[in-house]
C-alpha cells in the first residue's frame, strides 16, 4: 500500500485528491495539512511513503518543507513530490535542490497522478529526459559551485560515467544502450552512484553533477 500525505493550503483541492486517490486499491491517504510546518508535523507522525506538497503555502512554504524532510535521517524513505501551477519555473528549481523527486502541474490528468505516485514511490525520480535537458539549459545561465565532493572519488569508473549520461537527460534504455550494457545494470550503477553520493534520487544526481562541476553545461 502507498501511503500518500497531502499538503496545500486549499481545501477544496486537498478534497479532489483524496478523492481521486482513495478508490484506488494500493494507495491510501494518511493524512492532510495546510502547510508546510503542519505537513512536515504530519510527516514526522505517519511516515508516508509519499508526500504531494504545494509550493506556495503560508507558515512554511513547499520548498522549506522539503528541504527539511530531505535533511531529516528518520524521514529518508520519504520521496516529496511538488505540487505547482505554473511549470517548470523558479520554485520548481529551488524545490528540487531542496531535496524533492520531481514535480506535477495541478492540472495533471488522473491518470498521470495515479502512474507519477507509482513511479515516485518505487524510488524513482519524476523527471522525464525531456525536463532534465530543461534543468540543464537552466544550469547553462546559473554560476556552478566546482568544488567537487570528495564523495565523487568513491565512483568506480561505471558509475562515474553513468552519472553523466543522467546529467545529460538519457534515460536507462538510452543509458544501457550507450554502455552496451543492460537497462538493468544501467539502473543498477545509478543506484549505488546515488548511495556513494548521497542523492535521494535522479533529480539530486543531476544536480549534484552540475553543481560539483563533474559535468560541465554546453552553450547553447
Amino acid at each position: 500500500m502507498i501511503r500518500v500525505l497531502l499538503v496545500d493550503d486549499q481545501p477544496l483541492l486537498r478534497s479532489g485528491f483524496r478523492a481521486l486517490l482513495d478508490v484506488e486499491d494500493d494507495i491510501e491517504v494518511v493524512a492532510e495539512a495546510a502547510d508546510g510546518e503542519e505537513g512536515l508535523a504530519r510527516a514526522k507522525e505517519h511516515l508516508p511513503d509519499i508526500v504531494l506538497i504545494d509550493i506556495q503555502m503560508p507558515v512554511m512554504d513547499g520548498i522549506e518543507a522539503t528541504r527539511r524532510i530531505a535533511a531529516d535521517p528518520t524521514l529518508s524513505e520519504v520521496h516529496v513530490v511538488i505540487l505547482t501551477n505554473y511549470g517548470l519555473d523558479e520554485h520548481v528549481f529551488h524545490a528540487l535542490r531542496a531535496g524533492a523527486a520531481g514535480f506535477l502541474v495541478k492540472d495533471i490528468v488522473p491518470e498521470d497522478l495515479l502512474h507519477a505516485i507509482r513511479v515516485a514511490a518505487r524510488g524513482d525520480a519524476l523527471l522525464a529526459p525531456s525536463i532534465t535537458r530543461k534543468l540543464i539549459n537552466r544550469y547553462v545561465t546559473e554560476p556552478l559551485n566546482t568544488g567537487a565532493p570528495a564523495r565523487l572519488t568513491e565512483l568506480t569508473n561505471r558509475e562515474r560515467e553513468t552519472v553523466v549520461l543522467v546529467a545529460q537527460g538519457l534515460s536507462n534504455d538510452q543509458i544501457a544502450e550507450r554502455m552496451v550494457i543492460s537497462p538493468l545494470t544501467a539502473k543498477t550503477h545509478i543506484n549505488r552512484a546515488m548511495a556513494k553520493l548521497h542523492a535521494r534520487d535522479r533529480a539530486q544526481l543531476v544536480v549534484l553533477a552540475y553543481e560539483s562541476g563533474l559535468v560541465a553545461p554546453r552553450n547553447r
